[in-house]
């Protein structure tokens, strides 16, 4: 049985442009393309902190590789409601190289990072295969098609 994760309300725009852009840089026949474009992403990002103001998905996308959550202990918190960052940052891991941009977007952009922090929590937990649909009774009888169907009315 497949899970459902419920995106909250207050991610759920920024949520899907992320989610958009992650999957259409995801390709078997170039599997480098993501990985390249979250460094270059990165690489932005640590020359110039404020460089994704308004751009949620995008700083999201710059910290994906920076960045460990720990989502088992973070999915414990009420997150229909949105978390304060002090309930947040517990949980979140930060590698050496990032720690100085992290800590800048910290203290210019609190909100942006802990939104973002988040829809890489949901990310990593989200299952986009599309859930089974229940068969409506009436429609059974059209699922099969036997042999003796006759195309001439």
């Amino acid at each position: 049985m497949q899970n459902e994760t419920t995106i909250p309300d207050y991610l759920s725009e920024d949520f899907f442009l992320y989610l958009e852009n992650m999957e259409s840089l995801t390709d078997p026949e170039n599997p480098d393309l993501l990985s390249n474009y979250l460094k270059v992403l990165a690489s932005q990002l640590s020359q110039d902190s404020s460089i994704f103001t308004g751009l949620i998905d995008q700083l999201a996308m710059a910290i994906n590789p920076s960045i460990r959550i720990n989502s088992k202990e973070l999915a414990k918190l009420d997150l229909n409601q949105e978390p304060n960052w002090s309930d947040v940052k517990p949980f979140v891991g930060v590698h050496a190289n990032a720690r100085a941009t992290i800590t800048e977007l910290m203290n210019h952009s609190e909100q942006a990072l802990k939104t973002a922090v988040l829809l890489n929590h949901f990310y990593n937990s989200y299952d986009a295969t599309p859930l089974a649909s229940l068969k409506d009774e009436d429609e059974s009888e059209y699922d099969t098609y036997s042999d003796d169907y006759d195309e001439q009315y």
